[in-house]
């Protein structure tokens, strides 16, 4: 009968995940000598390589892949169990995990959950859509904002709101005088924004792109909130999304006119993770905080 240890699977997992042993090591806070004997010890008890080797890289056999599969079940399961434990003996304490695609109505969020939930700690990732959806099939984090909505057997998905797209130009553009604009009328204009693989900046490229045109961008990044600060340094103009509007800024924002530029912002969360008290009362305060608004 093979008998293995919670370690040996946690161990497998953080290798499996990383398929190199010098970062698998590093991120579990052991020598690569120990990781590696513990790994061939699980190997060893199953009877089967769970891995093909190719020096420090692994590459996930047959055998690995289906290992993979139960392991994060069971080690998932645990996890809900300690959780659930921590949330009963002592509901208000411990962490919230929270990750974003965007952060522009998470100020303004957190400051009413801080209001109920004085003594609850919060971790908040901004991430991309793809590592968002890793986090989530993972049962990582409690809850996300995202947009667009993630769609999956195992992630619960509530829409809150539908957010128009304006495009932002600073107030001594040719353009700051209207309340409207086509977007054909942009084409050879620059523009500052995110990367690829957030969710807004997809979505623009596509609908620009049927409009007969891609974006030109003098500056992509990986932080949202400092895009009106260069729209108001005159370095290029933005498509911001309604709820990300700056008031105190020297900015105009203008409609745009034709194209449906919405984006939907979700509530996202595993349908087996647990759900803690802290973070029910975190829901709530995100329906309210969106219900209340235009």
């Amino acid at each position: 009968m093979v008998q293995m240890e919670l370690l040996q699977l946690k161990y497998f997992l953080t290798v499996a995940r990383c398929e190199h042993v010098t970062e698998a090591a590093g991120k579990l806070h052991v020598t690569q000598s120990s990781l590696s004997k513990t790994i061939q010890r699980l190997e060893d008890d199953l009877g089967v390589p769970l891995f093909d080797r190719i020096g420090r890289k692994l590459r996930l056999n047959d055998f690995g892949r289906t290992f993979l599969q139960r392991s994060e079940k069971a080690l998932f399961e645990l996890e809900q169990g300690k959780r659930e434990i921590a949330d009963l003996s002592n509901p208000d304490q411990g962490t919230l995990q929270l990750a974003v695609t965007t952060a522009s109505t998470l100020p303004g969020i957190l400051r009413e959950f801080r209001k109920n939930k004085p003594d609850i700690q919060f971790h908040v990732q901004m991430v991309s859509l793809e590592n968002m959806s890793r986090l989530l099939h993972r049962g990582e984090v409690d809850f996300c904002l995202s947009s667009p909505p993630i769609e999956g057997d195992d992630i619960e998905c509530q829409i809150l709101y539908d957010d128009p797209i304006v495009v932002a130009v600073p107030m001594g553009h040719r353009y700051a005088d209207r309340s409207s604009i086509q977007l054909t009328e942009l084409k050879d204009e620059w523009f500052v924004g995110v990367k690829q693989g957030y969710g807004v900046r997809d979505m623009v490229d596509s609908v620009c792109q049927s409009a007969g045109f891609l974006p030109k961008y003098v500056y992509e990044g990986d932080e949202p909130a400092r895009l009106t600060a260069l729209v108001e340094a005159e370095i290029g103009l933005a498509f911001i999304p309604s709820t990300a509007r700056n008031p105190h800024e020297r900015i105009r924002y203008l409609q745009v006119e034709e194209h449906q530029l919405v984006r939907e912002i979700a509530l996202l969360s595993h349908k087996n993770r647990y759900i803690s008290k802290a973070a029910l009362e975190f829901r709530s305060v995100v329906m309210d905080y969106f219900s209340a608004m235009p």
